[in-house]
């Protein structure tokens, strides 16, 4: 695989793409990862699969040959025995005639044709019987043939035979040199019958044999092309994970050759880069949006006590003469009253920037809801309302900051005292998330006339207020902050005329989640 710096190295894109032969994106240069991903030798998917059905088409025709030659061996070799069988009913019969001479005075002309017969089936034969009996062996046949048709000529030539001491000396030898030839032809005939039994033998394995090498090379294939297809097709889907995770680490190289899932690797390169590209813009709008509501935010709130502090002083100015003491120290009642309510506006504000440490601590979940109820009470009493509080006794502690989930709640207390008005009802319960053992979740629920589906998704924006909310705006924005820092989260449900639920989240003492913010660990770099 080419290295990093010499695909670095690169003047340009064009040439390089072109040698490699892979898709690239169009109107996009290459970067220097790109290039490293194309400065590889190809071994494309496509060859592969050619390589591997042309490996059993060898296979199966290196056992289709096979089984031709063994064939063919074995026609050779019956062919052979029939010669072999051929040749020993000769000298089988040479000899019968040969007794019927010795016993009837009868067949010896018979007997010599025969001896003649074989002394030419031997000629024709002597390269397969000295192959499978050696040429020694046929040599010695040769002889004793020749030798017993020149005994049979002699006692044909005189067949009184002289002397009865030599003729039986030559009825001896003519017996002696028969009974070689027989037993040379039966061994001969034999040792062919054994060969072909075995190349018989060897027939039936060798389909047997065959398909247990083709189905071995099969599944060795398929295991082959399995890993060269799924490998990567599973880091194509960690890397499509990755993107829905918000990781846009790029894809290197991890193989030596490079094939068709280079040219996918290229294109998800350039998906991740346009999609960061586009993310950080995106992140760049949304901050513009936000310094915009949060500026709008400031001076709308702002504004109000200003105005009335402004209002207030210049009608002490106007009137300073005139005012009795009474009215002016309500004038300046007014003005402490505006100044207090500016100065909870900043504070609030305050609060909501402010990156403050988290205490964590193992709390008692029941213990601080009562305790923010009481916090809360006297504004519930004030507006007519009634607060349910329903915790069970086994709730587990949760861990975190006591303070700032008190605020959290009294938060969420006074939001469904102002949606629920005069006479509602507010429901606090507690209860353990039945998919996630780690959390304990506390629902404040509301019998209000709930948030329209419009405006729900910005209720958790700086400064964002219905047109009937007293408070500023802040207080959810808060309230989100503090629970996203304590691990858990915080969501809404609600519909008009059905209520609102607030849901707050928290993990318990002893699971895995982090109260503080977490430090990134780097991701490990992802290969093609």
């Amino acid at each position: 695989m080419g290295s990093h710096d010499e695909a670095a190295n690169a003047n340009t894109s064009e040439p390089v793409a072109q040698r490699t032969g892979a898709p690239t994106p169009a109107g996009e240069s290459l970067t220097a990862l790109d290039l490293a991903l194309l400065h590889r030798p190809s071994f494309t998917i496509r060859k592969k699969i050619a390589l591997s059905f042309l490996l059993c088409f060898f296979v199966i025709g290196a056992v289709t040959l096979a089984s031709i030659v063994a064939l063919s061996r074995i026609e050779q070799k019956l062919h052979f025995l029939e010669v072999a069988d051929s040749y020993t009913n000769q000298i089988q019969q040479a000899r019968r005639f040969e007794k019927n001479h010795f016993l009837y005075g009868t067949g010896l002309d018979t007997a010599r044709e025969y001896a003649r017969e074989a002394q030419t089936t031997l000629g024709g034969a002597s390269v397969e019987f000295a192959r499978i009996v050696g040429q020694a062996p046929t040599d010695e046949m040769r002889r004793h043939l020749e030798r017993y048709e020149q005994l049979l000529s002699r006692l044909a030539a005189d067949p009184g035979g002289g002397p009865a001491t030599q003729r039986g000396a030559l009825e001896t030898e003519i017996r002696e040199h028969g009974a070689q030839m027989v037993a040379a032809a039966l061994r001969v005939a034999e040792a062919e019958r054994q060969s072909v039994q075995s190349m018989l033998r060897l027939s039936r394995q060798m389909p047997m044999g065959a398909l247990l090498v083709l189905l071995l090379l099969i599944l060795y294939i398929t295991n082959f092309l399995a890993r060269q297809l799924l490998a990567p097709l599973g880091r194509m889907v960690n890397a499509a994970e990755r993107v829905a995770k918000g990781d846009f680490t790029p894809l290197r190289p991890a193989r030596r050759y490079r094939d068709e899932f280079t040219g996918l690797a290229l294109a998800i390169n350039h998906m991740m880069q346009e999609l960061n590209r586009r993310q950080d813009a995106l992140v760049e709008a949304q901050k513009l949006r936000a310094v915009g509501t949060l500026t709008a935010g400031i001076a709308h709130e702002l504004n109000n006590p200003i105005n009335n502090i402004s209002l207030t002083a210049e009608a002490m100015l106007e009137d300073a003469e005139t005012l009795t003491s009474e009215q002016r120290l309500e004038l300046c009642h007014d003005l402490l009253t505006q100044a207090e309510r500016a100065q909870g506006i900043v504070k609030n504000l305050l609060d909501f920037s402010r990156q403050r440490d988290v205490h964590v601590e193992p709390l008692d979940l029941g213990a601080l809801l009562r305790s923010t109820e009481k916090l809360a009470g006297n504004q519930i009493k004030l507006a007519g309302a009634r607060l349910e509080l329903d915790v069970p006794d086994d709730v587990p502690a949760v861990r975190g900051d006591g303070q700032q989930l008190a605020q959290v709640f009294v938060n969420l207390y006074l939001n469904a005292l102002d949606a629920a008005a005069s006479g509602g009802l507010i429901r606090v319960s507690v209860r353990r998330p039945a998919r996630e053992p780690g959390f304990v979740q506390v629902d404040v629920s509301d019998n209000g006339k709930g948030i329209a589906p419009d405006v729900l998704p910005f209720i958790f924006d700086p400064f964002f207020t219905s047109g009937k909310a007293k408070g500023t705006g802040l207080g959810l924005s808060v309230s989100h902050g503090i629970v996203a820092k304590h691990g858990g989260d915080i969501h809404v449900t609600s519909s008009p005329g059905t209520g609102t639920t607030f849901s707050v989240r928290l993990p318990v003492v002893g699971s895995s989640e982090m109260c503080e913010p977490a430090v990134p660990v780097p991701p490990a770099v992802p290969t093609e």
